[in-house]
């Protein structure tokens, strides 16, 4: 591997290795508009004072952060991600309600029903495709019943969308190795009731979805007591 590639494949599927480089690529493809697209998502995933948030495949953490605020200083939000090294990056720009973990979406280190809400963007196509739905299982399995699910990805593959290739074209492999996911297909086969779906301009596709309210079995070959 090309030491300066800034990603790098592992058992939890690609990992971000250049935190500073994907910050850069991050803010040029969203057209200077980062801020309110995740500010956007955020609200759609009902975020609001005293929740916890979980970050799935948290990155640089900048939707973690994004989430602290929206909780403020009676909730929590927590990041994730198998990567270190943008950990570590996130970790030197964390509020104090705000906090990150090396772990992958795969075996989330979190008890069950620990979450009111659980987000992730930009994170689920980077996982081997026969790992996503094991993943969502875990994400369903740390959310209290009735808690919020909010994913985000791409809406096109980055050859047919110009600022989506700005963004993700430090990540050619991932996206030969593992195509776009059917998000809502997903989501679906792992449990979670959908409950809307759309864009967010300028490339992004998302889907909400609950753990429904009677739902008290959440095994997964991960559960944790």
């Amino acid at each position: 591997m090309n030491r300066h590639h800034p990603h790098q494949e592992h058992q939890h599927g690609i990992l971000i290795q250049d935190a500073r480089r994907y910050e850069w690529a991050a803010r040029i493809g969203m057209w200077g508009r980062r801020r309110q697209v995740y500010d956007g998502l955020v609200a759609l995933a009902g975020i609001g004072p005293g929740d916890r948030v979980l970050d799935v495949g948290c990155g640089t953490g900048y939707l973690t952060r994004r989430a602290a605020r929206a909780v403020g200083p009676i909730g929590v939000a927590v990041g994730i991600d198998p990567s270190a090294s943008v950990i570590g990056y996130a970790a030197t720009r964390s509020p104090a309600n705000c906090t990150f973990q090396v772990a992958g979406a795969q075996a989330l280190p979190h008890p069950d029903g620990t979450f009111d809400a659980v987000v992730s963007s930009l994170a689920i196509h980077h996982l081997p495709p026969d790992e996503q739905v094991t993943a969502l299982r875990e994400m369903r399995r740390v959310l209290r019943p009735g808690g919020r699910l909010l994913i985000a990805d791409f809406r096109a593959e980055p050859r047919h969308h110009r600022l989506a290739g700005l963004f993700v074209g430090l990540a050619r492999r991932a996206r030969r190795h593992h195509p776009m996911p059917d998000l809502a297909g997903l989501i679906r086969e792992a449990g979670f009731t959908p409950t809307g779906a759309g864009d967010r301009w300028p490339a992004l596709h998302y889907v909400q979805a609950r753990r429904p309210d009677d739902d008290v079995s959440v095994a997964t070959e991960h559960s944790r007591p």
